[in-house]
């Protein structure tokens, strides 16, 4: 099956990050592979990590990570991990080395549960087409595959199980209050 977390709101990778932990406490083998996101501090790098489901990142990442991971600084959302991994130059290579990978794990069916996360942004921006990617997600049929991200193109629908579309109703980030470890990040 397919399943789609899309939508403006918050929620996508830890809805589908949800879905590994059920898979994973079955004795499922799940792969998350997270495109255009790098060596940046997020709760999901330890906490899955510690699991022992397998988190990989194709991205640059931020410049502050170290420090954020141990506490000496606060993550500000200022968004330079993601704008460098929109630069064409950057992502194209960024991209391939994300599909590959996913491809030779498919070959070596070691996984039945694969997160593509963040994988919108690289249909989106035109670093992956979306005819490969659905040739991706068709050569495995007993696969159990998660796509997440902002704006998911609705012409993956067809091809989808499950499709979520997360939005903002509420957030404290509308009074102020900051991005919270260990629960925003």
């Amino acid at each position: 099956m397919i399943s789609v977390y899309t939508g403006q709101g918050k929620g996508k990778t830890t809805s589908a990050i949800g879905t590994a932990v059920l898979a994973y406490s079955e004795g499922k083998r799940v792969l998350m592979v997270q495109f255009l996101k790098g060596s940046t501090y997020s709760g999901e790098l330890l906490g899955l990590n510690r699991l022992g489901i397998p988190l990989i990142q194709f991205g640059v990442g931020c410049r502050w990570s170290g420090m954020i991971r141990t506490g000496m600084k606060h993550c500000t959302g200022c968004g330079e991990c993601f704008r460098q991994n929109r630069n064409p130059e950057i992502a194209l290579e960024l991209v391939q080395q994300a599909l590959d990978f996913v491809a030779d794990e498919v070959k070596a069916n070691t996984y039945q549960v694969i997160i593509l996360d963040e994988v919108s942004h690289a249909l989106n921006h035109g670093f992956l087409s979306l005819d490969l990617l659905k040739e991706l997600l068709s050569t495995h049929s007993s696969l159990h595959w998660i796509l997440t991200g902002r704006g998911m193109p609705a012409d993956l629908e067809p091809l989808v199980d499950n499709w979520w579309d997360l939005n903002l109703l509420k957030h404290p980030f509308a009074k102020g209050v900051s991005s919270r470890r260990g629960i925003e990040y």
